[in-house]
């Protein structure tokens, strides 16, 4: 028999059969030829977990000399699982007999199998974290540990996984411990700090344990507490890990531990450099003494790989002493920039955080904020940035290659592409942290000598040599930003160059884009003019060389259009002419619809530069193209318009989006809209059923009301007329937004009140009417979503409106019935709406609306309150916490101690087997400084804490959710008129 059967019965009767069933359903899953039967054998056995039988069937069967490997996996995971998440399942008592029992299976597995016996160290670890020090007895885990250790050395390798994974469960979460038993279980282990570290300098005198007791010391030093840098410079598991760094077994355990010594040593609990000094003097010679292994082609890779961490550990941890440009720290530096240099980009990339927190250190006023008066400051960063000039130069060099196609590039993977275009990013990055500390026109100077080399050998050979071309230009490319717009020397040369560069299609994109990423530098050139239409003439070769070049010509044309406008007032015909081609899809430009957008944008912004008069002709030209089609389709007539696709009819109304948006001449615009109004309509009344055309089409709507505003005259009650009518037979989520968008510009407009006021009434009301239960809810979020945000923006543009009227008690029932529904946007949106209420005081005029706000919320203060707590403590995901921790102190704040007792009321019918009366207490502390004006950011840990005890487990949540109950709300809507 088990050990918790012959000690205690605490789990009660369990059946025989469960343990047949258990090995036949791990049978199944791993042999069963059958797809469907090993997945109905995971879900049993998933199931079974679950089960209060599983504890002892999961131990039976841990003792079982007879059980398989498949099953002693299973089990240890299931009873590591059970004593994380669910050890409150069992009574008080069981407790030591479910540790001794456990300790027998870490002494039968202390040889392996490995699996089972690290699921087992765990459980016992997590149990740990659950039993208070004095509860275990023997002075807690760690001394339990150590007279176990020495009653019993024959299995200390078993021991010393579980002191290894000990200090790794004060951070894991996934044990339903409350927050308190957890702050006591750091304490307790920190404390036991010199206890652990003297069993395992003990264990060193074991050479075939060596390794082990490395890690385990590297996990005892990630809790970065207690032992000062003088005592660990000279400690024996230091000078053991320093002196393994070499050692072909003991390396990779000899890393971790230096490592994880590296982090202790600038940890925020160490004491700082002074206080850790002794040991970082120890640690960074060892360190550096590897160097000459970087280069060592003998080593293995991961050997390599392992050395380079250190460095790239030391250079991270020591910025601020290797950025004072000392002798000492230049040494680090040029380590750094041999591990830049590797050819494997895996080890090379660990220095690229370095070279960023060096540059910040070094470029930002912050870091000489101690020189005090600026004149010091000046002179000590100018001195530091000529230090560290060279190693900038010389990374320029070592990364800039890494950015080249590889030969192979057009048979790429699709995640391999992902790869190298994640390696470019990252070296684009690392290249703008040099033009920050080198000025990006000398970061020029050394990318264009590259570029120059490349295009002579690309001239002479373009079938191969295209790549060097063309790594070269991305670099260039990345650091646009930082070369100033008035530099004379370089940047002649390469707008010389690039027109000679436009055989190869992917060389021609990285030109296409080049040019828009130095638009303003052609604004300010003074030769601007003259190069500008060379540069269009490239682009247009993008346009028509492949999809690629094509969306890369389309963006560039964008920047060139936007930073050139002045420059391209003249040249309008010429850049219409463009514009028609790419738009109507004629001459052989390859431009996708989504790409003909960045045109459309540019040719708005230069119409923008004109003058009104000017204006309104080529922005009809602008809207021809565009409305042409749309004009066809609807003249054809309601049965053609009926069958058209969605595509076809938003291929056309975005672009008029981008046209509202960007021609920032408001009568134009106007006037367009009111032209255009018929062809809207007709969409409008023909598609009103098509989601995807009414969002394009609301989308045109609300940047025409937008750009427009008061010019629109007419057209914005027709506007309203329509979505107002519509909403009522398709209640599309669309007519909301645009109507968000009406409520900003004319909420506060008093001519414009009669329309708004029965605007929303109307909306709010159909909304109100559907959305009657959670369930409708969650099957219409995006109308919930915006729904809600309307509510907002009518809170905040037009409150005389809304707060007045008969539907705002509604609504504040209505999201009362949709608060917890799961949809992230959704719940956030009606949450925003409940803070937006109660904080409606803080706004200028909020004070005249208070007597109807309490009217409404006061009756409902305690349901309101008992959802958001329910909210808190799961019946949303814990990432909403934020926003639920929001609108409960918003409350709080409004209603003060009435909102305090409204809480106490809500918490205090969740039993205290799920929350303690100290964590209640706690909870309704910090709403109570909340209702006395405290800092909202002080108050957020006691409310994350009774989150976290509500969340611990399934079975705790189902109890606190059950007691919060009714969530499901039904509240009657009124009826639709």
């Amino acid at each position: 028999m088990s050990e918790l059967q012959t000690q205690s019965s605490f789990i009660g009767v369990q059946s025989m059969a469960y343990h047949k069933a258990v090995k036949e359903a791990l049978n199944a899953l791993y042999h069963h030829p059958d797809d469907a039967v090993r997945v109905d054998a995971d879900r049993w056995l998933q199931e079974f977990q679950g089960y209060l039988d599983a504890w002892q069937v999961a131990d039976d069967l841990l003792h079982d000399p007879t059980s398989n490997l498949e099953t002693l996996i299973f089990c240890s995971q299931t009873l590591r699982s059970k004593v994380q998440r669910y050890f409150e399942e069992l009574p008080s008592t069981a407790f030591r007999p479910l540790r001794d029992s456990l300790n027998n299976l870490l002494r039968k597995f202390h040889k392996g199998p490995p699996k089972v016996r690290t699921q087992i160290s765990i459980a016992v670890a997590a149990l740990a974290v659950h039993v208070p020090a004095e509860d275990w007895g023997d002075g807690g885990i760690v001394n339990w540990l150590r007279d176990e250790m020495t009653m019993h050395p024959e299995y200390i390798p078993g021991f010393l996984e579980l002191l290894t994974v000990l200090p790794e469960e004060v951070y894991n979460y996934k044990i339903a411990a409350r927050p308190e038993r957890r702050r006591q279980f750091e304490k307790e282990l920190t404390s036991q700090m010199e206890v652990a570290l003297n069993i395992l300098t003990a264990c060193l005198n074991f050479n075939e344990l060596k390794e082990q007791v490395l890690e385990a010391f590297a996990s005892w030093l990630r809790l970065k507490h207690g032992i000062p840098g003088s005592v660990l410079a000279s400690h024996p598991l230091v000078l053991t890990a320093l002196s393994s760094l070499n050692s072909e077994i003991l390396s990779e355990a000899a890393v971790n531990v230096i490592s994880e010594l590296i982090h202790y040593t600038v940890a925020g609990s160490s004491g700082g450099f002074s206080v850790q000094m002794p040991l970082i003097q120890v640690i960074v010679p060892q360190v550096m003494s590897l160097k000459a292994q970087l280069r060592d082609a003998s080593k293995d890779e991961e050997d390599v790989k392992a050395i380079a961490r250190l460095f790239a550990d030391m250079g991270d941890s020591y910025v601020e002493l290797i950025a004072t440009g000392s002798d000492e720290s230049m040494l680090i530096v040029h380590a750094l920039l041999e591990v830049a240099s590797h050819p494997e980009y895996d080890i090379a990339s660990m220095t690229f955080n370095f070279w960023h927190s060096l540059q910040v250190n070094l470029t930002k006023r912050d870091s000489y904020i101690s020189l005090g008066n600026e004149s010091s400051i000046e002179a000590e960063r100018n001195r530091r940035l000529q230090i560290f000039r060279p190693a900038y130069e010389s990374l320029v060099s070592l990364v800039s290659f890494r950015v080249q196609y590889p030969q192979d590039f057009q048979d790429l993977s699709y995640e391999d592409l992902k790869e190298f275009k994640h390696t470019r990013y990252a070296v684009a990055d690392v290249l703008i942290d040099a033009a920050s500390v080198l000025g990006g026109d000398s970061t020029l100077k050394i990318l264009y000598m590259k570029l120059f080399e490349a295009v002579g050998r690309y001239q002479n050979d373009g079938q191969n040599e295209w790549r060097l071309a063309e790594a070269a230009l991305f670099c260039i490319r990345a650091i646009s930003n930082y070369v100033s717009i008035v530099e004379a020397e370089v940047m002649p040369q390469v707008m010389t160059l690039l027109p000679k560069l436009t055989q190869h299609p992917q060389l021609l994109q990285t030109v296409c884009l080049t040019i828009g990423a130095y638009s303003k530098w052609l604004d300010s050139a003074p030769n601007g003019p003259s190069i500008l239409p060379s540069v269009i003439e490239i682009l247009m070769s993008g346009m028509g060389t492949s999809e690629d070049s094509a969306a890369a010509a389309a963006l560039a044309f964008r920047h060139i259009c936007d930073d050139c406008r002045k420059k391209l007032c003249g040249y309008v015909e010429g850049l219409f002419h463009i514009y028609r081609i790419a738009v109507n899809g004629e001459g052989g430009f390859k431009v996708s619809a989504e790409d003909s957008l960045h045109l459309v944008e540019a040719l708005s912004m230069v119409i923008t530069e004109l003058p009104i008069d000017h204006a309104k002709r080529p922005l009809e030209e602008l809207c021809l193209p565009v409305v042409s089609p749309l004009q066809e389709i609807v003249n054809q007539g309601p049965e053609v318009i009926n069958k058209k696709t969605a595509r076809e009819l938003t291929v056309h109304i975005d672009r008029f989006a981008y046209i509202f948006r960007y021609v920032c001449h408001p009568e134009a615009v106007a006037d367009a809209i009111q032209k255009l109004w018929p062809i809207f309509k007709a969409i409008f009344d023909l598609r009103a059923w098509d989601m995807r055309t009414m969002e394009s089409l609301c989308r045109a709507c609300k940047y025409a009301v937008r750009t427009s505003g008061r010019y629109m005259g007419i057209t914005i009650g027709a506007m309203l007329e329509e979505i107002q009518g519509l909403y009522k037979q398709h209640h599309q989520p669309c007519f909301l937004y645009l109507s968000s968008e009406v409520i900003k510009i004319f909420g506060s407009d008093p001519s414009c009140a009669n329309y708004l006021k029965s605007l929303i009434e109307t909306l709010f009301m159909q909304t109100t009417h559907l959305l009657t239960n959670i369930q409708e809810f969650t099957a219409r979020p995006d109308i919930a979503d915006d729904c809600f945000l309307l509510a907002s923006r009518c809170i905040r543009y037009c409150p005389h409106l809304f707060i007045p009227s008969a539907i705002f008690p509604s609504l504040v029932d209505c999201s009362m019935i949709g608060v917890t529904v799961q949809h992230r946007e959704a719940s956030n949106s009606i949450l925003t709406f409940l803070s937006d209420i109660f904080d409606v005081a803080n706004s200028s005029k909020g004070e005249q609306y208070l007597p109807i706000r309490n009217a409404v919320i006061i009756p409902r203060g305690l349901t309101i309150t008992r959802i958001l707590i329910a909210s808190l403590t799961g019946a949303l995901p814990s990432s909403r916490l934020e926003q639920v921790t929001y609108t409960l102190l918003a409350l709080t704040r409004a209603y003060g101690a009435q909102a305090v007792e409204w809480a106490n009321q809500s918490v205090s019918l969740i039993p205290s087997t799920a929350v303690t009366e100290n964590e209640r207490s706690r909870f309704l502390t910090a709403l109570s400084d909340a209702a006395s004006g405290v800092n909202i950011n002080a108050l957020t840990v006691p409310i994350e804490e009774l989150s976290d005890v509500c969340r611990r487990n399934r079975t705790v949540q189902e109890i606190v959710q059950g007691a919060l109950r009714p969530l499901e709300l039904n509240i009657t809507a009124p009826s639709v008129s």
